[in-house]
């Protein structure tokens, strides 16, 4: 079993590219970063559990919404896309992954060219972990209809595709439409797209469409569900063997990891504090020691 990392990144933490030459001499094989482009203080938006989400710092922001708060790394949080580029520059081998990136807050043109040349130049390392989101008041900012965000990002992860795969690359669709066009850099090879999200007929439906896998956040539930999702590959005429299954953003036990294995995981993410190199690196040894079980 190959064991990953995810940290929330801020301008407070241990640098992406620090934290991922680190974890690639200990011999971990993937590092994921999440994202949030930012966090409007009128919030109603029920926080999510933070340690299914990655939330892990002990400051937190108190917005106007009454008693709701969040760990303060929601509203520091590196861009993703930035943090794993430096990464890539120190680092040789180790997978680089957003966990989870937004694709309904992205103008998918500028990301499709943002992630080809990450990949590209990384040597074919990218995975692109996407979400649907949580924010409602955030997603709004950036004229995000909630109702419809899931038709929105499946047609952006579409088009994006096309404009990593085609010579001639076109989309036309009720929310992305370009006319044929040329666009280089193409990623190395396939960008995988692993969809974060609960287990469930929707989510697996979008995976067996137009992802390579599921990155349950937590990893609750995945025994029960593992069927279904074979289940929506087959009547999708994609081959279950393919699916990459990742539990993410994992608080590992032997126990914990055996389990997994038992399932025919082949990779976890595990979590580390938003917290700065003194804190991080002693976490990270300590999960060395679990490399061995693996």
């Amino acid at each position: 079993m190959r064991l990953g990392i995810t940290i929330f990144a801020t301008d407070r933490t241990i640098a992406p590219h620090e934290l991922a030459r680190a974890a690639e001499e200990r011999g971990f094989d993937s590092l994921y970063l999440p994202e949030h482009t930012h966090i409007p203080v009128a919030r109603t938006t029920p926080a999510p559990a933070t340690g299914a989400a990655g939330g892990t710092g002990d400051v937190r922001l108190r917005g106007t919404n009454g008693d709701e708060t969040l760990p303060e790394e929601y509203a520091r949080s590196l861009d993703p896309l930035i943090g794993l580029a430096m990464a890539a520059v120190t680092t040789e081998r180790i997978t680089l992954g957003t966990g989870v990136c937004l694709p309904a807050q992205h103008e998918p043109i500028a990301t499709a060219k943002a992630i080809a040349t990450l990949d590209h130049l990384s040597g074919g390392r990218f995975v692109l972990g996407i979400g649907f989101g949580w924010n409602v008041e955030e997603a709004a900012d950036h004229g995000v209809d909630w109702a419809r965000r899931r038709e929105v990002v499946r047609e952006r992860v579409l088009a994006m595709r096309e404009l990593w795969t085609a010579e001639v690359a076109s989309y036309q669709g009720e929310h992305v439409a370009f006319e044929p066009s040329w666009s280089w850099p193409k990623p190395a090879g396939p960008v995988p797209v692993l969809l974060g999200g609960a287990g469930g007929s929707t989510l697996f439906g979008h995976i067996a469409e137009y992802g390579d896998g599921w990155i349950p956040i937590g990893g609750a539930g995945i025994r029960q569900a593992l069927p279904r999702l074979r289940e929506a590959y087959e009547k999708a005429g994609r081959d279950p063997a393919t699916i990459r299954v990742i539990p993410f953003g994992t608080l590992p036990t032997p126990e914990k990891l055996d389990y997994y294995a038992s399932l025919g995981v082949e990779e976890v993410v595990l979590r580390l504090p938003a917290a700065d190199r003194d804190t991080v690196l002693p976490v990270l040894d300590r999960y060395v020691a679990l490399q061995a079980r693996t």
